[in-house]
């Protein structure tokens, strides 16, 4: 909100289960428009087709692209002020929803769902990003799509990093399964589960939800959107 209002703002502070503590970029990021985006986001949002979902739209960045571009779009979050600042930059559908509940919507209520950002990450784990899969496979039409962005954790050279993927498999986790927490100026928020993931781990969870890799967008570096189609 303080970015929105002009009075800027301090990075946001990402707190690691493990005590691993980095400062994010500036939260302007949230407000870009898409002359700023990656090539990868740019790239991604090209997919788009029909009646949108974005999950954990945010700010709106991405739906308020797609609402100008004349799609009807429908942004959820499981931030109320999120919600609120989405509602006030001029997002026509935005709804209080947490991606735990998109099983709410009736089936066939979208051609395409977003998760842009990196918002695959908010799966949060295997067994929950099956169910939601699932979910988002009944609440889609017959030839639904989901553009998710992710990163594949597994190319770093950072020590602290690979020791918390050992962690992580051997408390039964997936290796990129970051348990996190947000700190913003005086605010801290509530501890949860990230997912990030390789093609592989992709492909495993893609399993039996019936969705399938219909093509993967990369560039340089670990980033990459996948591009999901209903199998059959």
């Amino acid at each position: 909100m303080a970015v929105y209002r002009g009075r800027g703002s301090p990075p946001e502070i990402i707190e690691r289960d493990d005590g691993f503590i980095s400062a994010s970029a500036s939260p302007q990021r949230y407000f870009n428009k898409y002359p700023d985006w990656s090539k990868l986001e740019q790239r991604g949002v090209s997919f788009v087709r029909g009646r949108v979902l974005d999950i954990g739209c945010g700010a709106g960045r991405h739906g308020l692209y797609l609402q100008s571009r004349g799609f009807d779009v429908t942004g959820i979050d499981n931030s109320p002020a999120c919600v609120k600042l989405a509602k006030l930059r001029g997002y026509k559908k935005v709804r209080l929803v947490a991606i735990t509940e998109i099983q709410t919507f009736p089936a066939d209520s979208f051609d395409t769902a977003i998760m842009m950002g990196n918002n695959f990450g908010l799966f949060g784990g295997y067994s929950r990003a099956q169910r939601l899969l699932r979910a988002m496979h009944r609440i889609t039409s017959p030839t639904g799509r989901i553009i998710a962005e992710t990163v594949n954790p597994y190319t770093t050279k950072e020590r602290a990093h690979r020791r918390y993927h050992r962690l992580n498999r051997e408390r039964g986790r997936m290796g990129g399964q970051l348990r996190l927490r947000v700190r913003h100026e005086n605010i801290v928020g509530e501890w949860f589960d990230y997912l990030l993931v390789s093609q592989k781990e992709l492909k495993s969870i893609l399993s039996g939800t019936g969705w399938q890799i219909a093509k993967i967008l990369a560039d340089q570096g670990p980033g990459y959107t996948a591009i999901l189609e209903k199998d059959g």
